[in-house]
């Protein structure tokens, strides 16, 4: 299989506008002969299918909860990437396009980050048009504030809810076309396979979660955009209801994954307290702005933050990245903060926890500047530990949080099964081996808003479509092979919850393809995967039955989905030796302890193809080139 990611030619500031002007286009009175289906309604659902209801098109749009306003988007607190250069302190396109492409380590395509950062400032006047309440700045000029990866200050906020804002404000726009019949709304259904006709993404099966009913869907194109996949290591900051199953049923048939071990490690999460817990709860990386972070210098220094004097704590960040300080990217800081845990040099009761300490900047700012930044997240923290941050230091741990993995999609974000488009996190993504904070709502709203309009219109105006609807064969294989698995699941009625083994993957994960891999780890956790994946299905007990609402059932179909691509996750680390971004090979470091590449072997995007149950994916191999942003060793010191 030769990949081709349709990358325009000519120079990267003209790509994206000559390659718009070179699609094809669907004619205003033609679209309403067309219909799509969209999968997701986070920013990247949400928008993509209020663009193309505005734009005409037919629109099918499919939700599991019973609200768009649930995706978990509105967990993404701190803000919004965009190159406005409003401080004029040196930002532009070019320098939001170079720090993604560093900050990823070098893995992601040039061409892909250079239209992202493009697209950046029309995402804040869409979204400012919308009503989103951006900060502003006292003569009414919206604010900046910074964030990792980066030295200048381009990241659009409001407060420490700006995910929740955005998604209220495509949202809006989504209900709108719904009130105008150009969307028909499915809240509560969960698609579980992709169909394919003739070769051509055509259509979904879906399982309604309140009545159990398998149905059918048919459409000219499919839209995924159902997030990351997180939830693998069972505790992530994500929403427990995050999963991979849209992405991987669609793998199954026939979608190449891109880079599946490519998962970001965020620094800035309240540590796991106990057995009991069921996920983890992030604090927005802008905290870093303000916060500084530190240890003890002793081993075993056990007193209270306030004993310890200034001469005797080490502000690890600012000490050895001096030129970024507390805002190196996420990656960095995750590493360097297991790196003094690991030393013996941890806070709290289980030493794995490090101080985010907000004295100085209280002191410099004053409590009410500080509760105007971050008071929902301060008061978020408060009710959690039961610790007052504006009087003790936060204690944080990195946790698991973005996947930058996922379906390979070419320039067009169209994946390598024709009629199948591919948006937002539940892509491999523009942000190689680690994305910078604030980056995943620019990406989501950049692939709906303004992307995908102009490629899917290239794609339906470049084909013929046979008419054809749910009677189809293919409609009935696929919903038979559905009916089978949900069918297989509850038949099993062994003796361990779905959670059980959830958590029991999750424990393999984390120890083995987590902030640090090593071959030999990697190979137990396939063989562990492998084990555990058997006994899953032999002795999984799945409460209830199909026709009905059974949380026990889409739970067990989900973790049965995580625990294959676990399986894919490790063997992708595995083959890729070398380390990079959120990838930690612990063979593959420079004598500082810090990430070393190995670009002559692995300069290249990991596209895996699935061969059928039991068989080893078959690799294919999307060179990159680098021609713009030179390839160097990345240094934030």
């Amino acid at each position: 299989m030769v990949l081709d990611a349709k990358i325009p030619s000519g120079p990267i500031e003209s790509k994206w506008t000559n390659h718009k002007f070179g699609l094809k286009l669907v004619a205003p009175s033609n679209r309403r002969k067309y219909s799509v289906i969209i999968v997701g309604t986070g920013l990247a659902g949400a928008s993509a299918a209020a663009s193309l209801g505005e734009l005409g098109y037919n629109v099918k749009v499919f939700c599991f909860q019973d609200s768009a306003r649930r995706a978990h988007s509105v967990a993404a607190q701190g803000g919004i990437n965009a190159a406005k250069n409003y401080r004029n302190d040196g930002d532009s396109i070019f320098r939001l396009f170079y720090d993604t492409v560093k900050g990823g380590d070098f893995r992601a395509r040039e061409a892909n980050v250079y239209r992202l950062a493009e697209l950046s400032v029309n995402i804040i006047d869409q979204c400012v048009a919308q009503g989103v309440p951006f900060a502003r700045e006292y003569g009414g000029y919206l604010d900046n504030r910074s964030f990792g990866g980066a030295q200048v200050s381009r990241t659009f906020y409001a407060r420490g809810q700006t995910g929740q804002q955005l998604l209220l404000g495509a949202y809006s726009a989504l209900a709108r076309q719904i009130g105008s019949k150009q969307v028909e709304y499915y809240p509560r259904t969960e698609m579980l396979d992709l169909v394919m006709v003739n070769g051509k993404a055509r259509g979904i099966v879906a399982r309604n979660l309140v009545t159990g009913k398998i149905e059918s869907h048919s459409a000219d194109a499919v839209v995924l955009a159902t997030g990351g996949y997180g939830n693998v290591f069972y505790l992530s900051t994500n929403a427990k209801g995050s999963n991979t199953t849209a992405i991987w049923r669609a793998h199954k048939k026939g979608a190449l994954f891109g880079n599946p071990c490519f998962v970001q490690i965020h620094p800035t999460c309240i540590p796991v307290k106990g057995e009991y817990q069921s996920k983890l709860t992030l604090m927005s990386e802008s905290l870093r702005n303000d916060g500084r972070v530190w240890v003890p210098k002793a081993k075993g220094d056990k007193r209270h933050p306030g004993q310890i004097p200034e001469n005797e704590r080490d502000y690890y960040l600012e000490r050895v990245y001096p030129s970024f300080g507390n805002l190196v990217p996420r990656d960095v800081a995750s590493r360097a903060a297991k790196k003094v845990c690991d030393e013996g040099r941890g806070v709290g009761s289980s030493g794995q926890a490090v101080y985010l300490d907000f004295a100085d900047s209280i002191k410099r700012l004053g409590k009410d500047k500080i509760k105007e930044r971050y008071g929902n997240l301060f008061d978020m923290y408060h009710e959690i530990t039961d610790e007052n941050p504006y009087e003790v230091p936060m204690r944080i741990f990195p946790a698991v949080h973005y996947t930058m993995g996922g379906l390979w999609v070419d320039y067009n974000l169209m994946s390598n099964l024709p009629g199948l488009f591919v948006l937002g996190e539940a892509n491999f993504s523009d942000h190689g081996a680690n994305r910078l904070g604030a980056s995943a709502l620019m990406q989501g709203l950049a692939d709906g808003y303004f992307v995908i309009p102009s490629t899917i219109g290239g794609y339906l105006a470049g084909e013929s479509f046979e008419k054809l609807d749910t009677s189809h064969e293919a409609f009935k294989t696929a919903e038979n092979e559905v009916k089978e698995r949900i069918s297989k699941l509850l038949a099993i009625n062994g003796k361990e919850t779905v959670d059980y083994y959830h958590r029991m993957l999750g424990k393999i994960m984390w120890d083995n393809v987590g902030m640090g891999r090593n071959e030999p780890g990697l190979k137990e956790a396939i063989s562990k995967i492998r084990a555990l994946r058997d006994e899953f299905w032999q002795n999984v007990k799945v409460l209830g039955e199909g026709e009905e609402v059974n949380q026990s059932l889409e739970k067990a179909g989900r973790v049965a989905d995580f625990l294959e691509l676990a399986e894919l996750m490790a063997q992708d680390a595995l083959h890729r030796r070398e380390s990079c971004g959120g990838h930690f090979r612990e063979e593959s470091q420079t004598p500082e302890n810090e990430a070393l590449r190995d670009d002559e072997n692995f300069a290249y995007v990991a596209a895996w193809e699935y061969q059928g149950e039991g068989k080893e994916e078959v690799l294919h191999k999307e060179p990159l080139t680098f021609e713009y942003v030179k390839l160097t060793q990345r240094s934030y010191k």
